[in-house]
């Protein structure tokens, strides 16, 4: 494992030694690398949601009404009467 040494105020070494006293972590070393790893993972997400937002805004306009799809989808959810999955 790679090693580095980092300088930080003295009240965030404080936060990061109350983390550790409160047992959620067993070292500061340990929070440090679970921040980085939340950060890493934070931004991944963000760069799937900007991939979703650039497709669905080159995929144009849709023609369909969005009133008349939104019945679609809830006609689609409500469970037919009289059927053996309703009882």
């Amino acid at each position: 494992m790679a090693q580095m040494n980092i300088s930080i105020p003295d009240k965030l070494k404080s936060w990061a030694e109350r983390r550790v006293a409160e047992g959620d972590y067993s070292s500061t070393s340990d929070y440090v690398r679970d921040l980085v790893r939340r950060d890493q993972a934070a931004i991944e997400q963000l760069a799937r949601l900007r991939a979703a937002i650039d497709e669905g805004i080159a995929s144009g306009v849709s023609d369909r009404d969005p009133f008349a799809y939104l019945d679609e989808l809830r006609a689609a959810l409500t469970p037919v009467r009289g059927s053996a999955d309703a009882a």
